[in-house]
């Protein structure tokens, strides 16, 4: 479901020092129960609700990752991996649970094998020096395509990665 950032700043939960239109994650660590966590991202703010929860802000057009995975006494009942870029005011968004408002959904996988393909994609970006919340949101909506069809990603590169940065100087 796709709605827009309008909910007055008034609705929205407070952080210590967030700016408006700050998007929040709630994050929890419970071992080897609940555990989820930023993969990559820039935090803006953060905020300790207890001693296995805390807030962590996102700044408009920040791109992070969000993962979770869950255990009961059988084993694992939820591995996923979202990767989201933070919404201003007034733009649309797609609803995320335990993110809020909610955000621009990149890549949403789910299951084991494919978060850690996805992962490993991640370190692979990171050996090259790319920091992964800079890389571009095409390539993100790629990986999420080709995983969930059974296939392959292609790889990101340092040339591909310059031609990003190269657009995103001139839309700006």
């Amino acid at each position: 479901m796709t709605r827009r950032a309008s909910m007055p700043l008034s609705m929205r939960p407070a952080v210590d020092g967030a700016p408006p239109f700050t998007t929040l994650v709630e994050l929890t660590w419970r071992e080897k129960r609940i555990e989820y966590w930023i993969r990559f991202g820039r935090q803006t703010c953060e905020q300790r609700l207890d001693w296995h929860r805390r807030l962590v802000g996102f700044a408009p057009g920040a791109v992070f990752a969000f993962v979770r995975w869950a255990a009961n006494d059988y084993g694992t009942v939820l591995s996923r991996i979202d990767i989201v870029r933070a919404i201003d005011g007034g733009e649309p968004f797609q609803t995320l649970p335990f993110v809020r408002p909610g955000g621009d959904i990149l890549l949403k996988l789910e299951g084991w094998p494919k978060v850690a393909r996805v992962l490993e994609i991640i370190d692979a970006i990171e050996a090259l020096g790319i920091d992964a919340c800079d890389v571009a949101a095409d390539h993100w909506r790629h990986v999420s395509h080709r995983i969930t069809a059974g296939l392959e990603p292609r790889a990101y590169d340092v040339d591909r990665h310059a031609a990003w940065v190269r657009r995103r100087r001139v839309e700006q």
